[in-house]
């Protein structure tokens, strides 16, 4: 199939890094309303005990459209191509990051925030697809791990612009909503905070434009010339004819249309079932619950509030530099050891965590633990679970399984989000992570006895391997 250095890896980098932008506005767009919060709530009268059902549904009303776009991708972005549902989500995520910046009623800000969320939907399912389909097989982890990557820069951008916005005026911790609705960060801060997603979505759209569209998809429309052309620039000549042969031979026995009713077939089924498994359990292992509850886990730790702010900046930090550990390690390590170690780490670690609450450990050893959680998480669950999502299914129904293990993701992650306070409230900070700690343990056997390893094997040979043992 050609060494690496056969490869037009400049090429491979910058098409998988356009897409892999709609990661990046994923990851910006999800973590955005956080530093807005203060303000916005304000502005828009949610302060107060009776308010905290619209408090609560303008932060998650970006989940509704996340859980629409991911279920309307699937049909879609197998009927449409790739490339084209990169670019509806780049204009989705410009639309919305405007339209949010100039609402003046809850509602538009509402729609507006739905249409993000549709966006967040589209792409986290199109841009690791996409990325899988142009890579060479014994590059493609490293590839489709840059789509985490970019998530993780996005939550980061998110974090530095918020702080940027508000430290150009900013306001004394102990200000009321009245002082804060007529201060500039309360009228006009929080606007800048979303516009600001403007540029890279922007550029995201303009550079999709000219992107290639997935070879693999172009033959399944019957495009082989087409789809041949964009595998010579990939991996030259021989590698074309190569591939166009054994992405040809897959595709032979496939209906001329995909439905989500050929996803019940006997021999899609458990694989299905394991991809809406991994999917889940990225979520349900607990860790999104540091990310989104921050401010609640460091002040039961003992932090003030500027505290809690450097730990806040420090988690993303983290997050960052083991994602570039995981680009490093997927295609040498492989898939199945760094799932493992990700579920086993994290219930160990979890455990800890618990036992620090317990025994009322406050503190900087308490920031050590939660930091160790996001260092296992960033190097295993969180891109290694969308590297086997763009690679377990067949080329034919991929658009439509990556959509139905998508939408299992979001509603995993707004059950997560909804029961946390519920379940602190219930079993105490330690009792929660000692739960997340036995999901993981859960996790752990699941994923020995069913997670194949798809290291250095291409797309067509994991689908010929699944499907037969199926």
């Amino acid at each position: 199939m050609g060494n690496d250095r056969s490869f037009n890896l400049g090429y491979i980098f910058r098409i998988s890094l356009v897409a892999a932008l709609g990661g990046l506005l994923f990851g910006y767009d999800w973590v955005v309303i956080g530093g807005a919060k203060p303000f916005y709530e304000p502005y828009f009268d949610l302060v107060g005990p009776d308010k905290a059902w619209l408090s609560g549904w303008a932060m998650s009303s970006a989940l509704a459209g996340c859980l629409a776009g991911a279920l309307i991708s699937g049909a879609l972005t197998d009927s449409l191509g790739r490339k084209k549902m990169l670019i509806i989500a780049a204009m989705l995520f410009t639309a919305s990051a405007i339209w949010t910046a100039l609402s003046h009623s809850f509602n538009t800000f509402i729609v507006a925030r739905i249409l993000g969320g549709i966006g967040i939907g589209l792409a986290s399912n199109v841009s690791p697809i996409y990325i899988a389909e142009v890579s060479p097989t014994s590059m493609r982890g490293k590839f489709v791990s840059m789509n985490q990557l970019t998530i993780v820069i996005g939550v980061l951008a998110a974090q530095v612009v918020n702080l940027m916005i508000y430290n150009y005026s900013p306001i004394d911790r102990e200000a009321t909503a009245d002082v804060i609705l007529n201060s500039w960060s309360g009228q006009y801060g929080w606007r800048w905070m979303f516009a600001a997603e403007t540029v890279p979505a922007g550029l995201f759209f303009l550079l999709a434009l000219v992107i290639p569209e997935s070879p693999r998809w172009l033959l399944q429309q019957d495009r082989a010339e087409e789809a041949e052309g964009i595998l010579t620039k990939i991996g030259g000549s021989e590698y074309a004819a190569l591939e166009v042969t054994d992405i040809a031979q897959t595709l032979q026995s496939a209906a001329e249309s995909t439905s989500y009713r050929e996803l019940l077939h006997p021999k899609l089924l458990k694989i299905i079932g394991l991809g809406v498994f991994i999917a889940m359990f990225q979520q349900w292992c607990g860790i999104n619950v540091i990310f989104n509850y921050a401010q609640e886990i460091f002040s039961a730790a003992g932090y003030d509030v500027s505290g809690m702010m450097f730990n806040i900046v420090i988690t993303g930090i983290v997050n960052l530099l083991f994602t570039l550990v995981a680009i490093n390690t997927v295609d040498r390590w492989g898939r199945r050891p760094l799932m493992l170690l990700g579920s086993g780490g994290l219930m160990v670690t979890y455990a800890i965590l618990g036992a620090c609450y317990y025994y009322e450990v406050k503190g900087v050893v308490v920031l050590i633990v939660v930091l160790t959680a996001i260092a296992c998480y960033a190097m295993t669950l969180a891109p290694i679970t969308w590297v086997l999502l763009s690679e377990i299914f067949p080329n034919r129904v991929r658009g439509a399984a990556m959509s139905l293990c998508v939408s299992a993701l979001w509603i995993a992650c707004f059950a997560l989000t909804a029961t946390f306070k519920p379940i602190n409230v219930a079993l105490g900070a330690s009792g929660t992570f000692w739960l997340y700690g036995f999901i993981c343990l859960i996790g752990f056997v699941v994923l020995y006895f069913n997670v194949p390893e798809t290291k250095n094997k291409s797309l067509e040979e994991i689908e010929r391997e699944l499907t037969k043992s199926s």
